[in-house]
Order: structure tokens, then sequence, then C-alpha cells
């Protein structure tokens, strides 16, 4: 469907809700479900969302960058679409944007050598061929028993990524890592997720331990739910569970492993599909429980809406000189609708929430704690190793954009440069309080938990009840939970030094950079066809 707006001209595409079922615990259909859509070129095999199946379609059928232009590599070709419009700008001026770049397909390669940090450059030689056949753990890194079992007391770690110089994969995981038998004899497993790619999920855990009983707790309803039964059909040790969702537009989004050795029980809370290009080429976040089978740590962990957080805050969290000064951060990979304005609920109850600190009579008032906002600009997704199909990630759409145009005030650039991951779109998602030089932090959330109401939850009923429509998990990290008194951790400046093990390891750089006036947020269901991104290729969603 085309529409035209002060934005320019764009075309949306859409997805409908499915409606409620009852929850239930079962083995996967005995009959075989046929879709028609599995068929189509470019569909991805499992249950995803538009946005995922724009950038599937995207990789398989690219749009060639040429003389202003785009043709089709594969056959039946698209239709041209106009140049005219087809970006979507905030401002009525484009002319700072890098839509107004008018490249020759030839001249792709030198644009992607200009990228930020050159990205070409962070790709070393001993690293294996970037394609997807060699997404397993690298053999170049520390041996994953002293990675897990080391100097690392957050027990927080990223993935890994093809295509960033090694060094910064040095204590990253794959998901074969975390599911290696060097942590004992698998008994069994469940795994709590919202995408999921059964054959591929299965082939992830050691070959010994592939037949052993897997729970998928999953949100799937109707056709996407007969589609998963049709995956693990082949598999007979496999059952499904399906979360009961009754509320509308919730998602069962958690991300969770629970790993039962005959030693003892891993838990692994985290933020990634259970799919391949989830553990390719973007920046996720790690949390495992558990140092060596059979031994624990304890720490805050919750499901919450934004009240748990502020409960949490409250008892454990410790305040700090000056805190009022003290920005939150939030970073995330999708956007809800947050109302017309900021009083709606970021810059009221979310933020009031998230700016706890300890037992305070005190409450800081609206305008006193900076929000800062990191999302991915179009050229930060065009940028990327994977380029514009990193955008199906990210699905901040227009149809919520356009309508809270006052909160893109808030956004800053994603930049990940200490991380090595300045060019892996970010799937993970983190919360912080830190100081006015960003030099500390008193409390840090890695969390499956977007940006919106859904995820976090929204007052109703003049505030009587939270309503929370999606499952979420995601862990506080508090410094009274280590053993510091300050109430704060230091950031960790170099992330591959060997600074103190007190010190944080926040996976991107601070302070953030703010949106400069030529910068636009990522939205996924409209096209760019001005530039070429690292591989040559256009964005048209449909």
């Amino acid at each position: 469907m085309s529409q035209k707006s002060e934005h320019g001209k764009w075309t949306v595409s859409s997805s409908d809700e499915s409606v409620d079922e009852q929850d239930n615990c079962d083995k996967p259909s005995t009959s075989l479900v046929q879709r028609a859509g599995r068929d189509r070129a470019g569909e991805p095999p499992y249950p995803c969302s538009e946005a995922r199946k724009a950038a599937q379609k995207r990789k398989s059928s690219p749009l060639e960058f040429r003389d202003g232009n785009f043709s089709s590599e594969v056959q039946p070709a698209p239709k041209r679409l106009s140049q005219e419009g087809s970006g979507w700008c905030l401002s009525s001026s484009d002319e700072e944007g890098d839509c107004q770049v008018q490249a020759k397909r030839g001249d792709a390669a030198a644009t992607s050598a200009r990228l930020e940090g050159d990205c070409a450059k962070e790709a070393v030689k001993d690293e294996l061929p970037l394609n997807h056949s060699s997404t397993g753990p690298s053999v170049r890194v520390q041996d994953t028993w002293d990675l897990l079992n080391g100097g690392n007391p957050f027990r927080f770690f990223l993935t890994k990524v093809k295509g960033i110089k090694s060094k910064y994969n040095s204590g990253a995981l794959h998901i074969k890592d975390i599911l290696s038998p060097l942590f004992g004899t698998l008994v069994s497993s469940a795994q709590f997720n919202y995408c999921i790619d059964v054959e591929w999920l299965i082939h992830q855990y050691p070959k010994e331990f592939r037949d052993k009983p897997l729970l998928i707790i999953h949100g799937e309803k109707r056709e996407s739910k007969a589609d998963l039964h049709e995956q693990a059909h082949p598999y007979t040790n496999v059952r499904l569970c399906q979360a009961k969702l009754d509320i509308a537009f919730g998602t069962h989004h958690t991300k969770m492993m629970l790993l039962c050795y005959e030693e003892g029980l891993r838990v692994v809370i985290h933020t990634s599909n259970l799919i391949e290009d989830d553990w390719y080429q973007k920046t996720q976040g790690v949390y495992l429980l558990g140092s060596t089978p059979g031994r624990f740590q304890n720490t805050e962990k919750e499901k919450w809406g934004h009240l748990r957080l502020r409960k949490l805050l409250k008892d454990h969290a410790t305040q700090v000189t000056d805190e009022d000064s003290w920005p939150v951060i939030g970073q995330f990979s999708s956007i809800g609708s947050l109302g017309a304005d900021r009083s709606k609920w970021l810059c009221s109850e979310f933020r009031q929430s998230l700016v706890t600190l300890g037992n305070s009579a005190k409450s800081p008032t609206d305008q006193e704690v900076p929000i800062h906002l990191i999302y991915p600009t179009v050229d930060n997704v065009r940028q990327s190793l994977e380029g514009y199909p990193a955008g199906g990630s990210l699905p901040y759409s227009i149809q919520t954009a356009q309508k809270q145009l006052w909160l893109h005030s808030y956004f800053h650039k994603w930049s990940a440069k200490a991380s090595g991951r300045n060019h892996a779109m970010p799937h993970i998602k983190t919360y912080m309080r830190v100081s006015p030089d960003f030099q500390k932090i008193a409390w840090f959330i890695v969390t499956s938990a977007n940006l919106s109401k859904a995820a976090w939850g929204a007052f109703e009923k003049n505030g009587a009840q939270l309503m929370i429509r999606s499952y979420e998990l995601g862990v506080l990290f508090l410094p009274s939970e280590f053993g510091l008194d300050t109430g704060f951790f230091q950031v960790k400046e170099n992330l591959l030094s060997d600074e103190p093990a007190s010190s944080f390891p926040v996976p991107y750089d601070l302070p953030p950079e703010k949106y400069e006036s030529k910068d636009r947020p990522w939205i996924w269901n409209i096209p760019y066809t001005k530039a070429p991104d690292t591989h040559g290729n256009m964005w048209v969603p449909k």
C-alpha cells in the first residue's frame, strides 16, 4: 500500500496479529502442515516477523545499486521505483543526508571503504570465510572452559561476530560454546525464545546430545504454530510448549536456556533468537548463571515490568552523590508506540522507575534526569557488516515513527568501537544509570525488553494497575551484589585490558553520540535507494 505524507512517498508492509488461543504443551503434530508460503523464494524456513522476512528476501534477491537506481539480481525482476521521495526524513530538507549520494555500482567498494572505523580493515586474514557455514566457534579463541571459569565475575558475555578482528572475539561466545560438552553430560534442556529455527537449533548441540529431550517454549499461534510443529516433527525428542498469551499484541519474547546436566543445572539468559542470523554478525548479550556444574552464584534476576525494576532499585541500589545529574541510558533494537508526547510514558512512569536509587524520600522532577536513547541510524545499518538486511532485526515502523517525532530528539547513534562491534548491528538490549562523566554506572541491565509499553508495562485505571503484554527476561547487575559499597561500578575503559575485575564491560562506546541533523533512525518498512550498502545493494522491503 503506497501512501504519501510530509515525509515523502513510501510503501508500508504490515501483518495481522493472531487471535488468542488456549496455551498447551504437547508433542509436535503427526500430520505435516503444507504451507504454500514456505515455498516462496526468499521465505525463511521458520516463523518470524515481517521485517525479518523482508531482510531474508533482500539477502536471497538483492537489489543491486546502479547509476542511482537498482535492478534485481534474480528473476523475475521487481518493478523499478522512482528515486523521488523514496527515503524518509524527519526534517523538510535532505541537503546533508546520505540520500543525496548518487554513486555508481562501480563505486560501491569505495563507498564501503569510507565506513567509519573502516569495517573492511577490521576483517583479518586468519578469520574463517564470511559465510554462514563458518559461524561456529573459532579455534583461535581461548578455551571455552577457561573463558567461562576465568576472571569474569559478571558472567556477562557478547556473542562472536564474523568479520571483525579475532581479538574482539577472544572473550565472546557462540551458541556452540554455550552448549559445549565441556560443562558436563547433558541430560535434557529447555529453550525459551521468540523466533526459532528447530533444525538449525538441533545442529548447535554436540552430536552426542542431539537426541536428548528438548523442550521448546514459544508464543506462536495459528499458522505460525503449525509451521513450528512441522519443523519439529522429524525430531522425536522435541516437545513444544505454547506460552499463555491472552492479551492482544503480546509476545513470548523471553530468551533463556535451561541446561540440565548429570552434574547440575546451568541457566543462560540472552538476547538472541534461535536462528542462524542472530549468532552471525549482530551484537548480542549472554549471561550465564553458574560457574561450573553444581556450583552457582546468586544475582538479582527477574521477569519484570518497570515497577519490578523500581522495587529492585529501591531495595538494593545505593544513592550516589548528585544523582539528579546521572543520566539514564536505554539501548534497544525495537520501539513501540509511546504516546503523543514524552509525558505519556517515557518521561513519566518509565523514567520514574529507572531513576530510583535506594529508599530516598526525594523524587527527581521530570526535568532533572536526562535520558539518552541509543538506536541505529540509517547510516549505521547501511554501513554495517550485513548491510541493509541488518535492518530486518530493527523493526521500527513508519506507522509508529510518524506518530512520535518528539522521541527522535532523544536518539543517539550506535557506536561500539571499544568492543570491535561498530558495524555489528545491535540486537542486544541494555539499560543503565551512568555518571555525568560516563565513568561510573549505578546499575546495568541486559534484557530481552525493547523500548515499549508491551515489554515494560504501562499504567491503566489511573495508575491502579500495570498492563504488561509480553514475556520478557533480563538480568540486573548491582554493585552491592558484587561486594562494592561505593554505589557504582567503574566502567571498563578498554574491554581487552586487564583492568580490575570489578570494572563493568559496557559493550558500546560512552558517552553516546547524539544524532546529527542529517541522521535518521532506521525505519524498516520504507525503501532506501539513494545510496548502496556495504554489499552494493539497496533496500526495498517488498
